[in-house]
């Protein structure tokens, strides 16, 4: 993978890590939205989970070992939304991916389910991550969290994504999505890391909810 090594400027990670009163607060606010989100949407994910069950009769939620902050592996949650088998069916399409990088997206992935395609469209099957946020693995905004397969193929530059906690949706979700590959990513997340502060945070997912009700090129 070509990295952007040589023309970035890397991060301070002491200074990210000195903003107390602004982890403090965003911490604060992931709780009661959060909260909020899943007594609010309770209804809408029952219906999700009765329609994956009526698919196929598999299991409702999927549970994915997934890198968060400093490296820190946790499992994360989400609607199941391909076949039971999907990760076994992964190295046949390796060779398929849509993106280059350390990262594994295809837009006509055999292994997505017919519910799947709606909920992964409207990025409804991250619903469940409201109680990753509750337990504090993850935040509602931030760098999406990788596998740990990725992150081995991670450069120095890349790896920046670890510095702070992972988010449900980040600048890359709310704005370019899958129209632009890894390297963008990071740089994204990176810009998103820089400029972090909690009127950001409410404009991404002020953003995310516009995806959800009117996608754009998820899958």
């Amino acid at each position: 993978m070509k990295s952007l090594e040589s023309k970035a400027v890397f991060l301070n990670k002491d200074k990210i890590r000195s903003r107390f009163i602004y982890h403090s607060m965003k911490r604060l606010f992931d709780i009661v939205a959060a909260t909020c989100g899943i007594i609010v949407l309770s209804p809408l994910m029952i219906i999700i989970a009765v329609l994956i069950k009526a698919e196929d009769h598999g299991s409702i939620f999927y549970k994915q070992i997934r890198v968060g902050k400093n490296g820190k592996t946790f499992k994360m949650y989400k609607f199941r939304s391909m076949f039971v088998n999907a990760d076994q069916m992964l190295a046949e399409l390796k060779e398929q991916n849509d993106v280059d990088g350390p990262m594994f997206k295809m837009k006509d992935d055999p292994r997505v389910t017919k519910i799947g395609h709606f909920i992964r469209k409207h990025s409804l099957d991250e619903l469940p991550q409201f109680f990753n946020v509750l337990k504090g693995d993850m935040s509602l905004v931030g760098p999406r969290p990788p596998l740990p397969s990725e992150v081995a193929e991670y450069s120095e530059y890349d790896k920046q994504r670890l510095f702070v906690i992972p988010g449900c949706t980040g600048l890359w979700q709310a704005t370019e999505r899958n129209e632009v590959g890894f390297t963008e990513m990071v740089q994204l997340d990176i810009e998103y890391i820089q400029k972090a502060n909690l009127f950001f945070d409410l404009w991404i997912i002020w953003k995310t909810v516009e995806v959800i009700i009117k996608p754009n090129s998820s899958y």
